[in-house]
């Protein structure tokens, strides 16, 4: 009984003492944002979650995004990278538990009888010895080191997690920007190909005309500039839109090659979209979440670390039979047991404990750093955003004003050439204008469509939880 009353005392003691950890605990600091938007959180809310780019109403582009989160290899090797860390959480959690294996073992010796120290008379030589046994040990996180390393990896996995969201939301906001930029393109060449036919048409008139001495050849050369002008245009198209298909291929985790279209520029819908974002809607960021992981894994090494100036306390024991007979293994005279337990207190290292506390909160001061730069990250490129899709729009609405004006100066230059009141030069002005205002409508109509793309970029939120579960095969 008196040993059992100084046992329970102990006992009690060190489930006392593993009940702490040193260290600090991690708490989310307390970033300096902006509290107000000009958006209701409700509001702001319903357009983060939903499967924004279905609002395209191009089923093509649809189709793509689809095909993108199965196959694209930056997916694929982000959920195995989760895999890996879900393995490396299991490895720093198994430490907080006993470590019980069991072995076996069976040998043949001959040994030598010409040495100082021979076998007994009684031993046979050569001899066998037959050997099972458990064997436990347990390491006693008194000091939370352990349970440190394991919340560290915990959060490491999580940041991985979180990754792999950046990852779905850049992909799924590359594919449907590229696929933008596609359609734009195909618009632009339909413009300079339409453009090139009709002054290819003219350029034959006034080639007929000039043959029959009716115009000078400056009025000819003038022509044949503009329509040189339209031509030299379609190469270029021709190869950007060669390029785009090419980049859109390998997000769709395709070998280089063309890519089928859906509706035309022109023919998708553009969103409404609200003015602006919450800034409780940025705390899904998967970008800003990753940091906040990262910077929890940080704090907990801290402490880790720290733990290493206290004193490590083992349990180690074992239990088997050994005998040099087989027949008499699992006889009772063949058992064979131990057990024990280990202290080990730092005394000297030459400041090495010190040198990971130091190292372990500078890389906590570094990723605190990274998590206050991810925020006010996002809240810029919300910001850009919002300033880009509510300025295009209005430049758009200039500049189909602008064409639309144009069209009627063409029009009316045309009119007035052919009852001899201008020059063809005129025409030609009002051509030119008319040709490159249609290629910048159609510029800013892209920049448009990727405007609104990056701001639901930008917001994160529930639709990167829709588009991961695409990704399954």
């Amino acid at each position: 009984m008196k040993t059992m009353r100084n046992v329970i005392p102990s006992l009690a003691l060190i489930v006392v003492l593993s009940a702490c950890a040193v260290g600090p605990d991690y708490k989310r600091p307390v970033i300096d944002t902006p509290q107000v938007w000009r958006l209701e959180e409700a509001q702001a809310g319903g357009v983060a979650d939903t499967v924004w780019w279905e609002q395209f109403k191009d089923p093509i582009l649809n189709d793509l995004i689809n095909v993108a989160l199965k196959d694209n290899k930056d997916i694929r090797i982000a959920a195995a990278r989760v895999e890996e860390f879900i393995g490396r959480y299991g490895i720093a959690g198994s430490s907080l538990y006993p470590q019980v294996d069991a072995g076996a073992s069976g040998t043949r010796t001959r040994s030598s009888d010409l040495v100082d120290s021979p076998l007994p008379s009684y031993t046979k030589n050569p001899y066998s010895d037959y050997l099972t046994s458990f064997n436990a040990s347990w390491e006693i996180d008194i000091w939370g080191r352990l349970r440190r390393t394991t919340e560290a990896a915990l959060a490491e996995l999580l940041s991985t997690k979180e990754a792999r969201h950046s990852v779905i939301m850049t992909l799924v906001c590359s594919v449907a920007s590229s696929y933008m930029s596609l359609r734009r393109l195909d618009r632009q060449l339909e413009i300079a190909q339409r453009t090139a036919k009709s002054r290819e048409e003219s350029f034959g008139l006034f080639t007929l005309r000039f043959e029959r001495g009716l115009i000078s050849e400056l009025e000819l050369k003038q022509v044949e500039s503009e329509y040189r002008q339209a031509l030299a245009a379609i190469p270029s198209l021709q190869k950007q839109t060669a390029q785009q298909e090419n980049a859109l291929s390998i997000l769709l985790g395709r070998n280089p090659g063309p890519i089928i279209r859906g509706k035309q520029l022109d023919e998708m819908v553009l969103p409404a979209v609200p003015a602006g974002l919450p800034s409780q809607l940025l705390e899904r960021r998967p970008d800003i979440r990753q940091a906040e992981e990262d910077l929890a894994s940080a704090n907990a090494l801290i402490g880790a670390a720290k733990a290493l100036y206290f004193p490590t306390v083992s349990l180690t024991g074992s239990y088997g039979v050994e005998s040099m007979e087989l027949a008499r293994l699992f006889t009772g005279p063949a058992k064979t047991w131990s057990y024990g337990a280990s202290f080990v207190l730092p005394i000297f290292n030459a400041g090495k404990i010190a040198g990971q506390v130091k190292a372990a909160e500078a890389v906590q001061q570094q990723r605190f750093l990274r998590y206050q730069q991810a925020v006010q990250n996002a809240f810029r490129e919300v910001d850009d955003a919002l300033i880009d899709q509510n300025k295009t729009r209005e430049q758009l609405d200039i500049q189909k004003q602008q064409v639309e004006a144009l069209r009627g100066y063409a029009g009316l230059a045309k009119l007035r050439y052919e009852n001899g009141y201008t020059s063809y030069l005129e025409v030609l002005d009002a051509e030119r204008s008319l040709f490159n205002a249609e290629l910048n409508y159609t510029q800013t109509k892209g920049d448009l469509f990727n405007a609104l793309v990056n701001l639901y970029k930008s917001m994160g939120g529930g639709w990167i939880a829709e588009a991961e579960k695409l990704t399954a095969r």
